[in-house]
Order: structure tokens, then sequence, then C-alpha cells
């Protein structure tokens, strides 16, 4: 979370733009897999990796937070921002993890698909919100891609 706050802080400061910190919007919490790398867990705990990667609804690293609990807590924060800033431009700057839950939420998608989708780094992703609803408009674009 400190580097996607320290990243809204820059942009907030160089565009002169307010900036608020929505605790609710951090990581899911890995559980006994906190601070290891991708790598690390391939390696040493293999079997649950794979398990995990099949079913991250039902097979958690031990002490994770559940899925359904960390949905619904991004859910609820997304849904309280969108309606403090009806008819507004809002910016959510998250690690990949919020953003798959919104666009999950968005698309109305179950949580066993959530690890499907891929977010890229400095990605961008669009949601509209009007009268019929959320809609996404685009995924993965990069800002150099924009211009």
């Amino acid at each position: 979370m400190q580097r996607c706050q320290a990243f809204a802080q820059e942009l907030s400061e160089k565009h002169n733009l307010p900036l608020s910190i929505e605790t609710d919007f951090r990581e899911v919490g890995f559980g006994s897999w906190e601070g290891l790398t991708r790598e690390q867990v391939k390696a040493d705990k293999g079997q649950e990796y794979e398990d995990f990667y099949r079913d991250p609804v039902n097979c958690r690293p031990m002490g994770a937070e559940p899925l359904d609990d960390f949905i619904q807590r991004v859910t609820d924060a997304y849904q309280s921002q969108i309606s403090e800033h009806a008819g507004k431009h809002l910016l959510v700057v998250a690690h990949a993890g919020v953003m798959r839950a919104i666009i999950a939420h968005t698309l109305r998608s179950a949580p066993l698909g959530l690890y499907r989708i891929k977010v890229n780094n400095a990605g961008i992703t669009r949601i509209q919100h009007d009268q019929h609803g959320s809609h996404l408009l685009y995924h993965n674009v990069r800002l150099r891609d924009m211009c």
C-alpha cells in the first residue's frame, strides 16, 4: 500500500487534486504467504500454490483473509466512494487484488475466477457508472497508449 500511496500523493500534489486514503482498498491478506514472492511460494509450497490458483476460494494459504470477505470489503469501500463522488471522475490507485475485486464486482463475476484477471503494473482500468449500472470500458491500458 505504501507504493500506491506514494504514487497517489505525488500525482495529487503535481495536479493539485484532493487525496484521501481508503484503508479498505488494501490488498488481500495472504497469511503464511505474506512477504514471499510468487517464485518463493512456488518453490517452497508448490502444491499449495497450484491448489490456490485452481480454487482460490477454498484453498487459501494458512491464515489468509477469506476471499469473500476481501471482495466484500473492497466492494463496500468502492460503492461508498462511487456514492460520495457521484457524477465526478474518481481515480483509485491500488494493487492488483483490489483492482481484480472491483472488476469482478463490475462484471458480476464469481470469486473463483478472480485470479484469472491479469492486472498489469501501472495498467489503467476505466469503469463508467450511469443509470444502467457499471460498465468496464477498458482494462490494462498504459497511459502512453492513451496519448
